[in-house]
Order: C-alpha cells, then structure tokens, then sequence
C-alpha cells in the first residue's frame, strides 16, 4: 500500500484505498496458466464468479485475448445474454432525461477531445440562465425525470470567485423550476477541479451540492483506468488512482454514480482487464460498506472523425468498430458478472441500430432520451442527438423483449 500523501482535495482514506483498489494491466504471464483453455472453459469459469469472489487478473486476460471467431463468438454472445437474462430479466429499461452540456470552454487538452475550446475561440459557448432555465422547463414538458449536467472545466465559472458555489446556484436553479428532477450531474474531474479551484476538501465539495440538489454523479472521465494509456491520451487529466479516489468519495457520501470505458483507440487488453477488474474493486468497496455504488456500465466507443489530428492518425478510424465493440460489450458483461448489473450501450455513438444489437450481447437498458448531445456529437458520432420514448421501446420490441421507463436508478418513475 502506498503511503504517498494524498493530492490536497482527496481525503487520505479515499487516497490510500485507491491505491489498493486500483488494478495494474496484467502482464502477458499472468495468462499463461490458462493458455491451454479452450473458450468453453473461459466462458464456464466467468459465469462461475459471484460475490464476494472476483475475477482472477490472468484469466481476465486470457478471455480478453482468446480468439473469439466464429462458433466461439457466438457462445461468447449467448453467454452474456443469458447471464443478462439471469441477472436483470428480459425487460428492456431506458429513462426519459434530458443532457445539458453547460459550457465547452475547458482549460484541458485530451488527445480525443473534439468539444473543448478556448473562450474566443470558434464554436466556443457558455449557457447562461436564460438559456438553461428554457432547456429545464423543455424536460419537464417532455416528461423527463433527470437532468444530466457536465461540461468543460471552466476556470471563469464561479460565484463570488468560487467553483462550488457556481455549480450550487446551478442545481438550485434546475429545482426551483423542476422540484421533481433527479439531478445527475459533474464528473470526477468536475468534482475535483471545484475543490481544486476553491481549496477545499472534496468531502465538502460534495456535502454542498448534495444539499443543494445533488442525485448521483456521472462516471465519465475514466477513459480507460490504465496509467500508461492515460498518459498518451489524456495527461492533462485527474490520474487513474485521482479518479478511484474521487469516486470511493463519492459513495462514502451516499451518491450513487454510474461506470463507464472509452475504448477501440490505443488501449491494449491488459489496460481493458485492469479497468474492468478496477470498477469490481470498486464496487466490491461500496458493497462492503453497504454504500451505493456503481448504478451500471456504459461502454463508450471512441468516435473519431473530428478528434485532433496526431490521434485520428494513430488511431486510423473514424466510426467505432461495431464488430469488436459488440464483441467488449459481451467480455465486459461476463468480467463485471454480478457486480454490476445494469449494462447500457451508447446509441449516439453505435446509433440505434447498433444499441439495440447490443441488447443481444448483454445490454439490459438503452440510455436516455438526451434530448440533445453535444460532447460525442462533435467529435463526428452519427447516432443523433435525441431519441423519443417510442423510437426506444420500439427498438426493444423490434427483439421481442418487453420494455419500461426507468428513474435514473433503475426505480419505476
């Protein structure tokens, strides 16, 4: 265990366990125990892990890389779906919420990042109140029960010269006008810069805005939780262990958050073993508590038609790979096991076709409504910006599958 201090926000505790929790990529030997498996094996040794058990690092790896062709990838399809059936039924489950990006000014420069700009720079915007209180009322109007808020890390948003006071007036605004809406809302990295800028503890950071309105926090910004894939991608960014960190904090005060992985650009399969065993971790650290944790995984395809250049160039495609990433969705179900139940595909980036497809290698649930999307849609995502209540339940029934609305934690609306 590291006895590193902790980054001045993060609370010792929350350091120290990160360093623990946080999963190294398997090297290559970690999987020769299991090389002479045959994938029926890999497969009957996956849907054998249930809690308190998690998956071994070098048999993570070995089903990673297996060769799944053929015969094998459809017993590797029928093995997440069953054990999607198992753990969540045969309903089809998706929530009316509408996505409000507040402001792509953003002192950071990720490698993929296509929606970032400089205040005076093109394409540059920020929503002022007039412009989020008519985007609020259109949600309710439309019968959503969320509203999800992220945006750029945005040094000029601030109230009296504090971050956190800013985001508070925020979703204090979105209640008085929608007292109902759950409120899900702010990255890690947003959270973490609030209490960078203001200097303060992230465990206040997050007492004020849960006082203020605060339901549950995105799982974005994780990309993929592997050090030396973060620091060719995003090294601007909140490290691997800051974000296991910021979220073990997360929980601790009684938010639920969601999970997710950004992957087909430069990770290899020991960095997608280290970051799905790393949300297990994770989540095997709330259960423990008896803390919420992680509400489901979403595996975010990288799009990259309009990333910056030196990564479209290394990463030599501009739409997602259907094909392997139906293939993760599958692995990432079995990996995950009981852990985490709730599986989503994204429609913005695989579009509808493609979620849907989706539902048939592991996926329970079809995401949001959105209502509009801006951070995917600019990196060149083809999947649109909204969808209807009756586009969705149609693409569910278009499999035979029953469908639902859900709240933003899988409860009945």
């Amino acid at each position: 265990m590291s006895v590193c201090a902790a980054p001045a926000p993060l609370a010792t505790w929350a350091w120290q366990e990160a360093g623990e929790r946080l999963v190294a990529p398997p090297a290559v030997e970690a999987a020769t125990p299991y090389s002479g498996w045959s994938t029926a094996q890999l497969l009957e040794a996956f849907t054998a892990v249930v809690p308190p058990h998690r998956p071994d690092p070098g048999l993570t790896l070995a089903l990673l890389t297996a060769p799944w062709q053929g015969e094998a990838l459809m017993h590797l399809r029928e093995a997440a779906d069953s054990l999607r059936q198992r753990l969540c039924g045969e309903t089809v489950t998706y929530v009316v919420n509408r996505n409000i990006n507040v402001s792509n000014h953003c002192v950071q420069h990720c490698s993929f990042c296509a929606f970032r700009r400089d205040p005076d720079e093109d394409g540059a915007y920020w929503l002022q109140a007039e412009d989020l209180e008519h985007r609020a009322l259109a949600a309710v109007h439309a019968g959503a029960c969320e509203l999800c808020l992220q945006g750029g890390l945005n040094p000029a948003a601030t109230l009296e010269g504090s971050q956190t006071a800013y985001a508070e007036q925020l979703l204090q605004g979105f209640l008085r006008l929608a007292p109902g809406l759950h409120l899900h809302a702010f990255s890690p990295q947003e959270l973490l810069f609030f209490a960078d800028q203001d200097q303060l503890p992230l465990a206040q950071v997050l007492r004020r805005l849960q006082a203020s309105g605060l339901g549950s926090v995105p799982g974005t910004a994780a990309e993929v939780l592997s050090e030396r894939v973060r620091q060719r991608l995003c090294p601007e960014k909140l490290s691997a262990r800051s974000w296991v960190a910021v979220v073990l904090q997360v929980h601790a005060a009684g938010l639920p958050s969601t999970s997710t992985l950004m992957a087909g650009h430069l990770e290899q399969p020991a960095d997608l073993a280290a970051h799905l065993l790393t949300l297990v971790e994770v989540q095997a650290a709330a259960a423990a508590k008896g803390l919420p944790g992680f509400s489901e995984f979403v595996l975010l395809p990288f799009v990259g038609q309009a990333a910056p250049t030196v990564l479209r160039q290394r990463v030599s495609r501009d739409q997602p790979d259907r094909s392997a990433m139906l293939e993760l969705t599958a692995l990432a179900r079995l990996i995950l096991g009981h852990w985490i139940p709730n599986h989503q595909p994204s429609w913005v980036k695989l579009g509808l076709d493609g979620a849907t497809e989706a539902l048939r290698w592991g996926c329970n649930d079809l995401g949001g409504t959105l209502m509009e999307e801006h951070i995917t849609t600019m990196a060149g995502a083809r999947g649109g910006t909204a969808q209807t209540p009756e586009a969705l339940e149609a693409a569910a029934r278009s499999l035979g599958r029953p469908v639902r609305r859900r709240t933003t934690l899988y409860g009945h609306p």
